[in-house]
């Protein structure tokens, strides 16, 4: 897949004023959005997501356009897991929801900057080294087991203000004098003339250390879908593009979706076995089958990966919005659980 210098600039461009657009379109003014609003906002990024897609397999082939899809799943449902992440730092430092949007854009831009970073070494990894596989399969089977043994705990965003500071956040109060209350949508503030950091910022400074961690699971993750640097960063903008919009529009139902970790433990893992695979019948490392490629080794066609991620999102979802209504339905039967939601109020003598 060839694609020309204008090509990348033109989509650059693109996507680059798509974010401008939805800065001074949305975030600019301060508000929290509607969920109309966020539904609306979401779908048109879908959409636009689908026909960049169609029209990539009408032009290079839907080979390529199958990659480009399958990528676009998996970052977009690995995108769903770490929005439950900014939904506990929000939570931690108390952003008001009307400036929500804005550290949300800051961070999607941030992690857009960092991936596109990690993308072209990646594929400068990948041209030089082929046993560069080797390392992303396994990292992303060990991604993954690590990840099925997490859970989200249904208190844990009631105990998000608990969570100690992370390494970032630690070091930068360190670095600059801080305030602890919110000055609008201000990143520093001045008092008694001297200069301030607020909240707004840490809590953007925050977002944007986390965006390093989730972009070393996802673009090894991509890679094993695809090679090609421009669908990979392509389905990467996509995925990120309509973030904001869907931490609004599912803000509620992160809660219930606790099986989704679990799902893309399988999806990580999946595809790291799938990179093993493809480094084994490449492989060209001499303490390994002698240098010579392993041509029993089966390679996983990406139609296949695009079913297996689809119907693993699927099971994830139903089990878990299944377990959540169950366990509701077990409270609302149960006198000792009910007695137990309840408030105790004490009457007056």
């Amino acid at each position: 897949m060839s694609v020309d210098l204008w090509v990348w600039v033109v989509t650059a461009v693109a996507i680059v004023g798509m974010i401008l657009f939805d800065f001074f379109a949305h975030v600019r003014t301060p508000h929290a959005p509607s969920f109309r609003e966020a539904a609306t906002w979401s779908a048109i990024y879908i959409v636009l997501a689908i026909v960049f897609g169609i029209g990539l397999g009408m032009v290079w082939g839907w080979d390529h356009g199958t990659e480009y899809f399958a990528g676009y799943v998996t970052e977009k449902s690995l995108s769903v897991d770490n929005l439950f992440v900014f939904l506990i730092i929000m939570t931690k430092f108390a952003v008001p929801r009307e400036f929500q949007q804005k550290v949300l854009l800051v961070g999607v831009v941030i992690a857009l900057v960092l991936r596109t970073v990690f993308i072209l070494a990646g594929a400068a990894a990948i041209e030089r080294w082929s046993w560069v596989f080797y390392i992303f399969g396994a990292f992303l089977v060990y991604t993954g087991i690590k990840l099925a043994k997490e859970k989200h705990e249904a208190d844990e965003l009631s105990h998000a203000d608990e969570q100690k500071d992370g390494l970032a956040v630690r070091l930068l109060k360190k670095a600059v004098p801080t305030v602890d209350e919110y000055h609008g949508d201000r990143l520093t503030t001045k008092i008694d003339g001297k200069r301030f950091i607020t909240p707004m910022l840490v809590v953007m400074v925050a977002i944007g250390a986390t965006d390093i961690l989730f972009a070393l699971d996802s673009i090894p993750a991509i890679y094993g879908l695809t090679q090609e640097p421009y669908i990979v960063f392509t389905a990467n903008a996509f995925a990120l593009l309509g973030l904001r919009q869907l931490y609004f529009l599912i803000g509620g139902l992160l809660e219930r979706l606790v099986y989704l970790n679990k799902g893309l433990a399988f999806i990580l893992a999946f595809i790291g076995v799938k990179l093993v695979l493809h480094a084994m019948h490449e492989n060209e490392l001499p303490f390994i089958n002698g240098g010579e490629h392993i041509e029993w080794a089966p390679e996983i066609p990406t139609w296949l990966s695009l079913l297996v991620i689809l119907g693993t999102l699927t099971v994830a979802t139903v089990a878990s919005l299944a377990k959540t209504r169950r366990d509701r339905a077990e409270i609302t039967t149960d006198p000792a659980a009910v007695e137990a939601q309840e408030p105790v109020t004490h009457k007056e003598s």
